[in-house]
């Protein structure tokens, strides 16, 4: 077992200590290992090789209107308690000869998901990473997250959700590409 995932352990069993249970009881004894393990799956995201992700997954073709994979269901960990927030991610480019594989775009917002975050920044590091590798006209990202930390403590909203956006090139500068990319993520599925 890696120093880390130990460390992990430890850290539960004395928490689980602090909070008054006994961590040598039945339903707590494996505990620790699960969170270690839960957590490493959870924060995979720091250890994805971005370049490898997209590797030879980007193609030179003729077409500059918009691409848009939305629906996109994420999972990540607010930084500041550790507990989830979780929703839909809508991610458009505008292509300036340049393509990505449809299934890339999911697996970049689960490569930032896969972290401690905040959405604001997730959403940022979405649209900032298809700038750097496609070199689009432009870019849109919407992310629609419901917040455990909001809904389970502080304000126990369980109906508030939080909607963020990143915008930039064309979708930025022209109201009718920005229009044409909200109007299709507010459309219901084809399949619906």
């Amino acid at each position: 077992m890696d120093k880390r995932k130990q460390a992990i352990e430890k850290a539960v069993r004395k928490t689980l200590i602090n909070i008054g249970e006994d961590p040598d009881r039945e339903g707590l004894l494996r505990t620790p290992e699960r969170v270690a393990r839960m957590y490493d799956e959870l924060t995979a995201g720091y250890h994805v090789d971005p370049v490898k992700l997209v590797n030879e997954a980007i193609f030179e073709v003729d077409y500059s209107e918009m691409v848009l994979v939305k629906d996109i269901d994420f999972h990540s960990l607010c930084e500041h308690h550790m507990l989830p927030f979780f929703g839909k991610a809508h991610v458009a480019y505008i292509p300036d000869n340049k393509v990505i594989g449809l299934s890339k775009i999911p697996r970049i917002v689960e490569m930032f998901a896969r972290r401690l975050q905040v959405q604001e920044r997730m959403t940022q590091q979405i649209a900032d990473f298809l700038c750097e590798v496609l070199h689009p006209m432009g870019v849109a990202v919407v992310v629609e997250g419901a917040h455990m930390c909001s809904m389970m403590r502080g304000v126990k909203k369980a109906n508030a959700s939080m909607v963020t956006s990143a915008l930039t090139g064309i979708f930025k500068s022209d109201p009718r590409t920005r229009a044409e990319f909200m109007e299709h993520i507010g459309r219901r599925r084809f399949d619906d």
